[in-house]
């Protein structure tokens, strides 16, 4: 297996809930830290809903690796941005037998 081209640059995101000040939250996005990434489309997929359609791109951005617990370690739940594009994180796993890098599975939806 070959190493990762980590070319692009993401900027990873943990969501976070803020009281509203009317007894609920809301979510708001804060950054931990930039990290240098390979991205991968997958095939995508796309659903009509009643107003909008939905596309949704499945991606395996690879990342080098971080212990656990470390705020540079990804997880899921959490969400890598690049410019006003966004790639929500559903797995991580380490991608090679000495775990030098994690490969998340992640997805991009867009809304049209």
């Amino acid at each position: 297996m070959s190493a990762p081209v980590l070319n692009r640059k993401l900027v990873l995101e943990d969501p976070v809930q803020l009281p509203d000040g009317a007894g609920g939250f809301n979510e708001t996005w804060v950054a931990l830290g930039t990290l240098w990434a390979e991205v991968k489309a997958g095939t995508g997929q796309e659903k009509a809903g009643e107003f909008i359609t939905v596309s949704k791109v499945p991606y395996r951005i690879t990342v080098r690796a971080a212990p656990y617990g470390a705020p540079s370690r990804p997880k899921p739940e959490q969400r890598f941005r690049e410019g006003t594009r966004l790639f929500r994180i559903k797995a991580v796993t380490e991608r090679d037998p000495q775990a030098h890098f994690l490969t998340c599975f992640a997805y991009e939806e867009v809304s049209s």
